[in-house]
Parts: structure tokens; sequence; C-alpha cells
């Protein structure tokens, strides 16, 4: 049985529960951040450089760099309208990446300071934006960014869920940080095998860190401390491999959570380069795949 899980974000909504970071101790974590950052080891690259003074695999140094700001009415029902923040830069470097090139390289965004972020943030909650989604790219080099932003918007009483739309390939260094700011963990689950991973996102290790993360952001939602919702985008040649046992380990692992399985994968960037995936997706696979998830039960929405 899975248990509702969008509990906590929508208590949040209602008004019945405060976003998390309104109650966090957002100096302490910003410290705690800093701290991280003097070896950094955010994402599972683990680069163990000194942000202030250099950039490691990401490439992002502590400017925030935003390729695109908007309301987003393309997310999960759940979600829109959301008041979605792109920046650049990635702990990935995936061969098809929709977003790509300005999500992977941080020099083709614009530089923000985090005042105006905050009055984008203001502007588009006087909009009616049901949360602030932070996204990319991915928002793990900016964790510490994220937290000025996050410190200035309590200051003026800015109250709107925190969502942490990521690839999932970021450290547990960072787990006590994110669970006292993140309303709804919003999680890419890319692969089940790391050879896949490494060949077409340049990344070791990927499964465990993924696992890892949304395990995290599991337990959190079973204690209606966050909410967790994971996307699955199915990729062509790549059901048996990865997308069907990923579902099957959602559907034996997981208890508070739904799956968002995603049929809009298109051969952008790179995928030409690469055999199998240079093709949009087939009905045929995605009709598979969607009935694996009903086999194994898996909530999706």
């Amino acid at each position: 049985m899975t248990l509702d899980p969008f509990e906590h974000y929508f208590a949040v909504l209602n008004n019945e529960k405060k976003p998390n970071f309104i109650k966090a101790e957002l100096n302490e974590l910003l410290q705690k951040t800093k701290e991280l950052l003097k070896e950094c080891c955010l994402c599972m690259h683990r680069c163990k450089i000194d942000r202030f003074s250099a950039k490691g695999f990401c490439n992002v140094d502590l400017k925030p760099r935003i390729f695109g700001a908007f309301l987003h009415y393309g997310e999960e029902s759940i979600l829109v309208p959301s008041a979605t923040i792109f920046f650049s830069g990635c702990t990935m470097r995936c061969v098809y990446c929709q977003n790509a090139p300005e999500s992977i390289f941080p020099e083709l965004g614009k530089e923000y300071s985090i005042k105006r972020i905050t009055d984008w943030i203001l502007e588009k909650s006087l909009e009616g934006c049901k949360n602030v989604n932070f996204v990319g790219g991915e928002p793990t080099p900016y964790l510490y960014n994220i937290l000025q932003v996050l410190a200035l918007c309590k200051k003026r009483k800015i109250a709107v869920p925190v969502v942490w739309n990521s690839n999932s390939f970021y450290s547990a260094n960072i787990h006590p940080i994110l669970e006292d700011i993140v309303d709804l963990f919003l999680l890419d689950f890319r692969y089940f095998n790391d050879s896949c991973a490494s060949t077409l996102s340049a990344v070791k290790n990927y499964v465990k860190a993924a696992k890892a993360n949304i395990l995290h952001a599991d337990k959190l939602a079973q204690q209606c401390k966050a909410s967790l919702l994971i996307r699955i985008l199915v990729l062509p040649s790549h059901l048996e491999c990865c997308t069907i046992p990923m579902l099957k380990w959602i559907a034996e692992n997981c208890k508070s959570y739904a799956v968002n399985l995603m049929d809009q994968y298109w051969p952008a960037y790179k995928a030409k380069e690469f055999k199998g995936i240079d093709r949009p997706l087939s009905m045929e696979e995605y009709n598979k795949a969607k009935a694996a998830a009903e086999k194994f039960g898996v909530n999706l929405v």
C-alpha cells in the first residue's frame, strides 16, 4: 500500500503547515554549506576543491547564473503554476539533454543577484504560483545561493513551498540541509545500469546515489516532513536495463511516492551520435514500460 505521497506538500499549500525553510535555522545551514564548499562534496563527483576559489566538474562559481525563469504550466498538475528557476551548469552531461547547451555550461546563463531572484519569487507568488521550483541544469551546485535566497525570502515573509528538482546525483552530505528546506522532492531516476549512466551522462556510481537520495526523500515523505515525486524519462532501447528494473525497485522499496512515467523523449543535443537513443521513443516501448509499472503496482501520476 502506498502512503499519500503529497500529504506534506498539500498541507503547506492549504496553509496547514509552513514551508520548511520558514522554520529552519538558515544561518546555520549556510555555514554548514560553506564548510562543504571548502572541499566541495555537494554532489557525488566529490571534487574536493575549494569552490570559493576554483570550479569543479560542474564549472559553477558562487554567482547565481540562470538561463530561464518563468511560471511553468507544463509540469505535473499538482505543481502548476510553478515558479521555475533554471540554473546554468550541471553535475551530469546527458547527451540527450533537452535544455542543452544552456543547462550544461554556466557561462551561458545570466548572472542574477540574490535580491533579484527574491524579487522575482515575490512577483510570481503574487501571481499565484504554487511553489518555487529550483532546477537547471541542476540546483545542487547552487545550494549556497539557494539558501541565501530563502533567507531573504524568510526575512521578507515570502512563504512558498520549495521544490527540489534534481537529477538525483547529489551527495548524502547535503541531506540534513535539504530536509530543512525542501517541501517536495522532484527527483529524476535516470538509470538502473551504471554503464548506461557513464556512457550517456558521464557519471560513475549513479545508481547507488539515486537510490540513496530517493530512499531519503521517501523516508521524509513517510514522516510527512516532505513529499516525493519521482520522474522516469523512458529512454528508447533502455527498458530492460533501466526503466523496468527501476520501476520494480521503486515498488519494492518506496512507500510514500508517486511516479511520473514520461514519454516525451526525443533525440536532443548530441543524442543522434549514440545508437539506440538516436530516435524518438516508440509508443510500443512506452506502453511496455507502463504495463510493467502497473504489473509492479507502481503509484503513477
